[in-house]
């Protein structure tokens, strides 16, 4: 029985032809990759792959633009088996993400980001209470499932407070990749963009109020509206009208 399947939604095949297929793992002969082309939520992929009881102990979800190193798969199973030493009730890993919140959170994570090494200080694997949504591992034989309302933004943040809920635990692991996405890392963001995270981040907000303050990766949500205040500061102008 193979430890993995992966499962990632493709929007644009030439990058996930130039990254995600060209990693070593998913080579034919290789691990099984279940792509969904234009999905309308990373849920309708995930959800539709754990409902089907796959015969692998975890489902591997990867963005199209990430790259897995030669040894990618052996690596990720030493640092699950690892990490299962110290917290035995771990139900979802991933390779960058957040422990606490606010000004004491703590960020936890050894990826190659469009182009940018980050190797946080933070001893891995490291419990943590947020994740980022570029790849990361849930097991198939515990009863979480992606909220298809918060479509391709949160989800992954949503599925470690799922899990908490339950009584579960959830770490990063090092287990280096690449991250090769085409959003801007600053500055300002697509209109279309900030109008996606702030629908989806409205979701999220009411869906954890009880638990907020919360911080991601990319958002420190301290109430209801603080995703669409930041999707307001950082939208780029809408094009003007033609005359």
């Amino acid at each position: 029985m193979s430890d993995f399947i992966f499962v990632s939604c493709i929007s644009q095949m030439k990058v996930a032809q130039e990254r995600l297929l060209a990693s070593p793992c998913l080579q034919p002969g290789g691990h099984r990759l279940v792509m969904h082309v234009n999905a309308p939520s990373a849920a309708s992929a995930v959800n539709e792959v754990l409902d089907s009881r796959p015969s692998a102990r975890w489902l591997v979800w990867l963005h199209q633009d990430v790259f897995l190193p030669q040894g990618w798969d052996h690596l990720l199973a030493t640092r699950l088996k690892e990490a299962a030493a110290r917290w035995p009730h771990i139900a979802v890993a991933g390779v960058y993400g957040v422990k606490g919140s606010g000004p004491s959170a703590v960020r936890a994570g050894h990826v190659l980001d469009r182009g940018r090494l980050l190797c946080e200080t933070a001893p891995l694997p490291q419990e943590v209470d947020a994740l980022d949504e570029l790849l990361f591992a849930v097991r198939t034989d515990v009863p979480l499932r992606l909220d298809p309302a918060l479509g391709f933004d949160f989800y992954a943040t949503d599925l470690v407070l799922q899990a908490q809920a339950a009584g579960l635990q959830c770490v990063v692991v090092d287990a280096f990749c690449e991250h090769w996405s085409d959003t801007p890392a600053a500055g300002l963001a697509s209109r279309a963009l900030a109008l996606r995270v702030a629908a989806s981040g409205a979701v999220f907000e009411s869906k954890w109020r009880h638990r907020l303050p919360v911080s991601t990766p990319c958002f420190d949500i301290d109430a209801p509206g603080s995703v669409q205040a930041f999707a307001d500061a950082f939208a780029a102008p809408a094009a003007p009208e033609a005359a």
